[in-house]
């Protein structure tokens, strides 16, 4: 079984951005790390970041016909990604929305997300943890839906 992983804007900058919100793991180490998990779990990882909301919607649409579900941190097109939004809905996929630090923690505008009502759920506030959640989560989901 394949999940997107999908990532955007500024998570890049992983490992060198705010620690205090976003940990010191770079996006790498984190996309290692859920390959390994994907592994244990059958399922195999395709990741993906881009600053451009056009190259993830291009990225989920060009991927989505060979994969079974999605996990995506959208970074700061959480709180505006209509188009965003529409590819993933288009794509028929389950996904879970994975943040890093707590959204509803932070500034009221954070709190705020267009891709959570199209989600199973969202994991927010666990660090890079909460891609390995939204893995075994996700994969639990789509074996027993099988």
């Amino acid at each position: 079984m394949k999940i997107l992983v999908v990532n955007g804007p500024n998570l890049n900058m992983l490992g060198k951005r705010n620690k205090a919100y976003y940990g010191d793991k770079t996006l790498l180490q984190i996309d290692t790390l859920l390959k390994k998990e994907g592994k244990s779990l059958g399922a195999d990882i395709v990741s993906f970041q881009s600053n451009s909301e056009g190259e993830l919607i291009d990225f989920i649409q060009k991927n989505a016909s060979q994969a079974a579900g999605i996990i995506i941190n959208p970074g700061a097109l959480t709180h505006y990604g209509l188009s965003l939004r529409d590819a993933l809905v288009d794509s028929g996929l389950p996904l879970v929305e994975v943040h890093l630090s707590n959204i509803h923690a932070r500034e009221e505008w954070r709190a705020k997300s267009v891709i959570a009502p199209i989600a199973r759920g969202q994991i927010s506030g666990f660090g890079w943890r909460g891609y390995t959640a939204a893995l075994q989560i996700l994969v639990g989901e789509l074996k027993v839906e099988k």
